[in-house]
């Protein structure tokens, strides 16, 4: 991916974002992500990306559940770049419990954050990514999206596989403006919302044993998935598919 190639990542940073921020720095791209609530954290994880080799790096604050927020992110990221060649919808919330623990409110934010947030930054970056001459989208989901054995909730669940759902729409409506769409499914990564998961050698060993690589996915070996998936030197037939970064658990 040459130099000058521009990408914006939502929640880029902590987590998989940063990881995925870091690993187009590393690239040359000039990096724009998103931030909700640590402002600090954007700062250090922009600080990084710069030291990484990032042509530029830049934040903003955004909600991506507020389409007046989506909206003012794409004028500035606009009148700064004027296009976007990768749009990585990566922000999102985990939820857990059953069904009788999830009340209404919890179910209508992790959908209004994991699914239709996807849908509102998708929407306000289009115009942005047509004048690219050539973008791709990539969409953060989940092993959870494509099976009900897993920890997170049935809120959870349904926001990432309604954003697969997304992903393989999204690929046929745009392939003719060039625009490329995918996702990626991870399954458990080693995150802060995660780590108390696995905050004692048995637990540890309890998740690895889950995967048949008996590994715990790392957030580099996702945004490795991404990064090949949004490249067009890798990926330039490849749309409207789910790349599953699960170190082997789902294997049908």
């Amino acid at each position: 991916m040459a130099r000058g190639c521009r990408v914006f990542v939502t929640g880029g940073d902590r987590g998989i974002g940063r990881a995925i921020v870091e690993r187009f720095a590393e690239a040359g791209c000039g990096v724009w992500f998103s931030y909700h609530r640590c402002r600090g954290c954007a700062v250090e994880a922009a600080r990084a990306a710069e030291e990484r080799g990032a042509e530029e790096a830049r934040f903003l604050a955004m909600d991506v559940s507020s389409w007046e927020s989506v909206v003012e992110a794409a004028r500035l990221v606009g009148e700064e770049w004027g296009s976007v060649n990768v749009l990585v919808n990566n922000a999102g919330v985990i939820h857990f419990g059953g069904i009788e623990e999830t009340g209404l409110e919890d179910w209508e934010r992790v959908i209004r954050v994991n699914l239709t947030g996807a849908f509102l930054v998708t929407k306000a970056f289009l115009p942005l990514l047509e004048r690219a001459g050539w973008a791709s989208i990539v969409n953060v989901a989940s092993i959870a999206g494509e099976t009900g054995n897993v920890v997170a909730s049935a809120a959870y669940a349904a926001s990432k596989a309604g954003l697969i759902g997304l992903t393989r729409r999204l690929a046929v409506e745009l392939a003719p403006r060039g625009i490329r769409v995918n996702a990626v499914a991870p399954s458990f990564v080693e995150t802060d919302m995660v780590r108390g998961f696995i905050d004692t050698p048995e637990k540890r060993r309890r998740v690895e044993e889950l995967h048949p690589l008996r590994m715990i996915i790392q957030p580099r070996d996702v945004a490795e998935a991404v990064y090949f998936l949004a490249r067009p030197e890798t990926a330039r037939a490849i749309t409207g598919q789910v790349l599953r970064v699960n170190a082997g658990r789902l294997t049908c």
